[in-house]
């Protein structure tokens, strides 16, 4: 009976090649849109961690995500916090999420500050030297060809000097003087965050209790950077599971149709094959085992054409957009193969129970 599965897919290869890259399509379209979304979301919170905050203070309204909230919080505010009895680091930052050419959140920094929550590590240059200056991250300055410090960018439609590049991992790829970013979104004085270093991680819930007493902060959200990180999943995420569950059943359907298809259309074509088999002994259990075999040989081979084709695609858009992550999770890699396969095996059901039905004799007389 293997013979006979391997000799049918050999027998019509188009059929076959075609049903294989529907199956790959299907995991390549669930593990990209995972890839791109856990991507982004990842880098975030490692880059977010990495600043070297213990708590972040954000308006009572504001979203969990970075940029998104704009810079409602009066920067002044920074003082009262600054005098607080076990706070060690203030830093008063604007995120604004940019989607000029890529998605990317931009950080107005104040440099003393932001730097003394966790030092900056510059592989070339220093900080800045003037309020039109920027200074970026590794990871960006190896794209697009390369920025060198003194190289000039555009940024929110206006030009900045290279002034340093430093290690990624600490905030944006991009960070701004504040007051000038300030002045780019039409925000004087105005923040969106800030980033607030304890003299001792014991004093955190002291902290916040602290901040909550003082006048004029009373309803501002203020939680611990470890918190925030453990919010930032994708059940918490809105829209995140709603676009995955879109992706992921279109995705079947096209698998379901494609396998449907080339397996009823294999059934009409075998008539006068299986009423020999049947004349010969083969029972209906027999019967459906060949066309789900066959099926299930046309989906193993999808599958791993789609995971192959699915590191094509990181490679692609590593290349394309080097700044963005794409990342693929064994979880993943084994969720999207089994909705894949059990997708594939659900479209050739039908076909299967039709060959069983066929009647011997009404078989072998078909031309």
């Amino acid at each position: 009976m293997n013979k006979l599965v391997f000799a049918n897919l050999l027998h019509r290869p188009l059929r076959s090649i075609i049903s294989v890259l529907a199956v790959a399509i299907e995991v390549i379209m669930i593990l990209s849109i995972v890839g791109v979304f856990m991507g982004m979301l990842n880098d975030q919170k490692q880059r977010t961690n990495g600043i070297g905050a213990d708590l972040m203070l954000r308006p009572s309204n504001a979203s969990m995500m970075n940029g998104v909230g704009g810079a409602p919080m009066p920067v002044k505010n920074i003082e009262a916090i600054r005098h607080l009895p076990h706070v060690a680091v203030a830093s008063p930052v604007i995120q604004n999420l940019s989607t000029v050419g890529k998605i990317e959140v931009l950080y107005g920094i104040d440099y003393a500050s932001f730097n003394a929550l966790k030092p900056f590590v510059f592989e070339k240059g220093g900080p800045f030297q003037g309020p039109d200056d920027v200074i970026i991250d590794d990871v960006f300055a190896s794209s697009d060809g390369g920025y060198h410090v003194g190289d000039t960018i555009r940024i929110m439609n206006h030009s900045f000097r290279i002034s340093g590049i430093v290690d990624h991992g600490k905030g944006g790829r991009k960070l701004l003087p504040i007051d000038t970013m300030a002045q780019l979104m039409g925000a004087d004085g105005k923040a969106s965050i800030f980033y607030i270093k304890c003299d001792d991680p014991a004093n955190q819930a002291a902290v916040i209790r602290e901040i909550h007493a003082v006048k004029g902060l009373e309803d501002n959200q203020v939680e611990t950077i470890d918190d925030w990180l453990n919010q930032m999943t994708p059940d918490k995420l809105p829209g995140f599971n709603v676009a995955l569950d879109v992706v992921t059943g279109i995705a079947v359907i096209v698998g379901f149709l494609v396998i449907f298809q080339s397996m009823y259309t294999a059934v009409l074509e075998r008539t006068r094959e299986i009423g020999i088999l049947k004349s010969m002994g083969a029972s209906q259990g027999t019967i459906v085992g060949v066309v789900l075999r066959e099926t299930a040989v046309m989906a193993a081979a999808g599958v791993l054409v789609g995971i192959a084709g699915t590191y094509g695609v990181r490679i692609l858009l590593s290349h394309l957009f080097p700044t963005q992550h794409f990342e693929i999770t064994a979880s993943w890699l084994v969720r999207g193969a089994i909705i894949a396969f059990v997708g594939a095996m659900c479209g050739s059901l039908y076909p299967a129970w039709m060959a069983a039905r066929k009647d011997p004799i009404d078989a072998l007389a078909y031309e």
